[in-house]
């Protein structure tokens, strides 16, 4: 079964989505094989890198809202955080540009190091507040996952994976994805948001049985998952 999910690292659906995902794996029988692949995909391409956390101040904008009808709303995604063990602080978190960490995502799948480069680059941005849109920070988390200094360093001072990130965002727009996370089973069924963990069981049960599907993507959808846009989260 090949999983491939189209997300950013400052999404916190995606990472709640990522969760969701892992915990329903775990119902599948155990010789099932499950390649996950992580694709790039930008909330704002054109976003300006902040150098504090000021989060709450751009949604409140953003929203046209007061800061404390801002964090009323950021405490649903935090309480939904918490029930999959993660931890989010949107008083914490420092909007960003996430190009460069896409491109050194691509880079380290590569390097067979994919998955846990996003693990460190979600957990940065969203848990620890880190600035993952500065090229040394992105530098210091790739290392700290594994990768090694000299080749991330020469990636970051020029233009690897640029075409490859570019490539991955155009087939998100050709496959009509509008938000993020957005998941796609052997390239016959989608799953949009960040479902609950029975809906991805579902999902997962009635792809590994199904010997037979059609071309065309089948949404396996039980609700409206929750998903961020460049409109913003919802």
């Amino acid at each position: 079964m090949k999983i491939e999910i189209w997300s950013d690292f400052v999404c916190p659906f995606c990472y709640i989505g990522k969760r969701r995902l892992e915990e329903a794996l775990e119902s599948l029988p155990g010789d099932a094989e499950v390649d996950i692949q992580y694709k790039s995909f930008e909330l704002d391409p054109d976003a300006k890198t902040e150098t504090t956390p000021v989060m709450h101040e751009k949604l409140a904008k953003k929203y046209n809202q007061s800061l404390e009808q801002t964090k009323e709303m950021t405490s649903s995604m935090e309480e939904q955080a918490k029930a999959v063990g993660l931890d989010f602080r949107f008083d914490q978190m420092i909007p960003a540009n996430t190009f460069e960490a896409h491109r050194i995502a691509k880079f380290a799948e590569d390097q067979g190091k994919s998955h846990a480069v996003t693990e460190r680059f979600l957990s940065a941005a969203l848990t620890e507040g880190k600035n993952i849109g500065d090229s040394e920070t992105v530098y210091n988390l790739a290392v700290e996952a594994g990768l090694p200094a000299g080749e991330v360093e020469r990636i970051l001072n020029g233009d690897d994976y640029e075409e490859s990130v570019r490539e991955e965002e155009r087939e998100a727009y050709q496959l009509g994805v509008q938000g993020v996370p957005f998941f796609v089973i052997n390239r016959k069924y989608a799953v949009s948001g960040a479902q609950p963990k029975e809906t991805f069981e579902d999902a997962l049960k009635q792809v590994w049985e199904e010997e037979r599907g059609t071309p065309a993507f089948t949404s396996l959808n039980s609700q409206q998952g929750s998903t961020c846009s460049e409109d913003g989260c919802d």
